[in-house]
């Protein structure tokens, strides 16, 4: 999102979807963002805006980024926009014989031979190659859902951070879809995030733990969050080129040039509408915990952040098969007990959040993730642990069907 939201909470919504461009019969990497967004638009841009939605260019050239481009008031229209921007986008690919693939990771591309970065690379770019290396799978070789939502001043900026950051830990649980790594299973089923975690090693202020710390006003987020990550990576950056908000690579970040906060755990699935039900559903959640509506906001603070990465870890290897296993935070949910399966509490989740009605457009959706399974474990299903190439290229090739199609995959 690049517009200014200036809404209250849960007035508006922003959605970023990211897909790979691949070869339409070996599923290769192809490097034409450029040319998908000269067909788009009709002359050389990185920006396209088409109706109410637009496409972006990312760092690498087979990575590209469709969004509403202001806030909507409400997600329901999103999925239906977003698959005739899909469309489009694959009636283009398709002169060159090329498509978008779904899913939060290419299953074998080899980033150190595969990666283009974009072609008019800019300072930034050229900045993050540099310090970071950006040949490798946690930059070049992932795709998510980036959930925007808005704040209006301190005190809703405080009650919406504490509500988004209990709710991290269990999104891979419904959204995990990237089970292959170098064309094998590495135990992960969210293999992005476990890329992700690790992108920053070299400045450790900049992720911290993912699950960000408690933080009460934009003051004290700026001391706390910004302050020491710009003071970390001056010695890398001495130009100040990466000293803005977006630098932070938590699963969460403040963004108040925009004033929203962005989720990033997400990891992108099979079709629009899959993306916009787990969207819908984690906006319930959270609006329920901002209201309060199991716990107070002092008792939602005060979940230590290891407690919520050490869940957050077990979700990202087990998907909705991870356990929950700290009572106070499961207070907080709303649900009693010590332990309980990560699946299961998404169920009691649902039934709680107020939005989860039988008759909810999101709930087919939801209900067919927690039934069979968040993608990566349907993935594996499919293909097997130990899937050879062949295996891999047909179950990728029935996903990018799903997204051309706007369907889900059983």
């Amino acid at each position: 999102m690049t517009a200014r939201f200036a809404l209250p909470a849960f007035a508006g919504y922003g959605i970023e979807l990211e897909y790979m461009i691949v070869d339409r019969r070996s599923l290769a990497v192809r490097p034409i963002a450029d040319q998908l967004l000269r067909a788009l638009a009709g002359h050389d841009t990185a920006e396209v805006e088409r109706g109410t939605l637009g496409w972006s260019n990312e760092l690498v050239r087979h990575v590209v980024e469709v969004k509403n481009i202001v806030p909507t008031p409400s997600l329901v229209e999103l999925p239906a926009r977003f698959h005739d921007e899909i469309r489009a986008a694959n009636e283009r690919l398709a002169a060159v014989d090329a498509r978008l693939m779904p899913t939060a990771m290419h299953p074998w591309m080899d980033p150190a031979t595969d990666t283009v970065l974009w072609e008019d690379a800019g300072e930034i770019y050229r900045t993050y190659h540099r310090i970071y290396d950006c040949c490798g799978h946690g930059w070049s070789n992932l795709q998510s859902m980036h959930v925007n939502l808005p704040f209006a001043g301190d005190a809703e900026f405080e009650r919406l951070h504490a509500a988004i950051r209990l709710v991290l830990p269990l999104v891979p649980a419904l959204a995990a879809s990237s089970p292959f790594e170098d064309g094998i299973s590495k135990g992960f089923l969210d293999r992005r995030l476990e890329n992700y975690r690790t992108i920053c090693t070299r400045t450790p202020s900049v992720s911290g733990r993912v699950i960000p710390d408690t933080s009460h006003s934009r003051a004290d987020y700026a001391a706390r969050v910004l302050a020491p990550m710009y003071a970390e990576i001056a010695a890398l950056d001495p130009a100040g080129v990466l000293r803005h908000e977006w630098l932070n690579s938590r699963g969460a970040i403040a963004r108040f040039d925009r004033d929203a906060i962005e989720i990033r755990l997400v990891d992108v699935q099979e079709c629009p509408q899959a993306d916009l039900a787990i969207a819908a559903l984690l906006v319930a959640t959270v609006r329920a915990l901002y209201r309060e509506s199991s716990s107070s906001l002092a008792d939602q603070q005060a979940i230590a952040t290891e407690t919520l990465y050490d869940t957050l870890l077990a979700t990202m290897r087990d998907g909705d098969d991870g356990i929950v296993d700290d009572a106070a935070y499961l207070r907080t949910l709303g649900v009693s007990g010590e332990s309980l399966r990560a699946g299961d509490l998404w169920r009691q989740l649902v039934d709680a959040s107020g939005d989860g009605t039988i008759g909810a457009w999101w709930r087919p959706a939801v209900d067919m993730i927690l039934s069979r399974g968040p993608l990566a474990r349907r993935i594996l299903r499919a293909t097997g642990s130990d899937a050879d190439r062949d295996r891999l290229r047909a179950v990728y090739r029935e996903l990018c069907d799903c997204l051309a199609e706007g369907r889900m995959f059983a």
